[in-house]
């Protein structure tokens, strides 16, 4: 069996898409498969801010076009890439296991800072110049220090890196898993924790997406799956499509377990920074699973094995991250009342 497989040029979406290729051709050894480099809308523009050339999908929409036209057979994209909605005639099959979601600081050398007081500098340090090309991360940025100078950043991570030092940018923030995918050595690198930093909706996770009602194609995909991530994955994407966000707006959403309990954070807010909201909600996993103690203190959703126990879970999991981001606009919605009041 021969399949195309269809990907960014980048380094970091070729990696990727190598990934997934080794792991289905170690589970199908038969298996032959070509790679596809496909030009996104996002990968020819280049001089404007994402927020300024479209939403989410001018990294996939031209991969998708071959996708439908039969040109490739699965795609492999960035899940954070993905819009909360995709083509009704295409679906995302079940994803391997998640990368680190972090955000991470990468610090210039010139400052000879130790990784372990970069957060301690970036919240005393005045007029620091920050490379994102993110609103979330912008306005998370914002909250750690208000004087921080948000400085526009697009590219490939290894430009974005030798744009630290060539535009003399005190620090840029970047995904952990791009790093880490790419083996990137010598950098000083600062993993922001989830109450830092909250990652895109999906960040770290792979979306594979192939034709609607290709059976035989989405049961090889479901050998490399991992449940865990599905289920992180599938709390996130509710999260997302319910609060309807893009590259516009500063959104994000983690989802992870903590004493038993399923945790889901987000953050959404306006584009001048002016009102975010944060906030999280839980889900006690013992209530949506007959799971031992023991099981959940394994993290649960590796045992589960019945796909009735499964379907109840993704439900509860889906349920939650549209109930946060139902709480989250109300929320915004009465500060923003609040502040035309006056």
């Amino acid at each position: 069996m021969k399949l195309v497989a269809g990907t960014r040029g980048s380094e970091l979406a070729i990696t990727q898409t190598e990934l997934v290729c080794k792991s289905l051709i170690a589970a199908f050894p038969g298996l032959e498969i070509e790679k596809k480099i496909i030009k996104t809308k996002g990968d020819k523009i280049l001089d404007k801010a994402l927020d300024k050339i479209g939403d989410k999908g001018i990294f996939v929409k031209e991969i998708e076009r071959q996708l439908i036209d039969g040109k490739i057979d699965f795609a492999v994209h960035s899940l954070k890439d993905m819009p909360s909605e995709i083509d009704a005639r295409l679906k995302l099959v079940n994803t391997p296991m998640r990368a680190d979601a972090r955000d991470v600081l990468i610090v210039n050398p010139k400052h000879n800072i130790d990784s372990k007081d970069a957060m301690k500098w970036l919240k005393s340090s005045n007029g620091l110049r920050v490379g994102t090309g993110s609103k979330r991360r912008i306005a998370q940025l914002l909250m750690i220090n208000k004087s921080i100078n948000p400085i526009p950043l697009r590219g490939n991570i290894a430009t974005r890196i030798s744009k630290l030092e060539s535009e003399d940018m005190d620090a840029i923030v970047l995904a952990a898993a791009g790093i880490e995918r790419l083996d990137i050595k010598n950098i000083n690198v600062y993993y922001f924790d989830y109450d830092q930093m909250i990652p895109a909706s999906g960040q770290g996770a792979l979306a594979i997406e192939i034709k609607k009602n290709n059976t035989e194609l989405e049961k090889i995909f479901e050998s490399i799956s991992d449940r865990k991530t599905e289920l992180e994955v599938a709390a996130e994407r509710s999260f997302l499509k319910k609060i309807n966000g893009g590259c516009h707006i500063p959104v994000g959403s983690i989802s992870f377990i903590e004493n038993d309990l399923f945790v889901i954070r987000g953050i959404f807010g306006n584009e001048d920074y002016t009102n975010i909201v944060v906030k999280d909600k839980k889900l006690d996993l013992s209530s949506i699973c007959s799971c031992s103690e023991k099981e959940l203190k394994c993290h649960f959703i590796e045992n589960l094995e019945s796909d009735v126990s499964k379907s109840s879970v993704l439900k509860a999991l889906s349920s939650l991250g549209s109930s946060l981001a139902e709480e989250i606009i109300y929320e915004f919605n009465k500060k923003e009342i609040k502040v035309n009041s006056r």
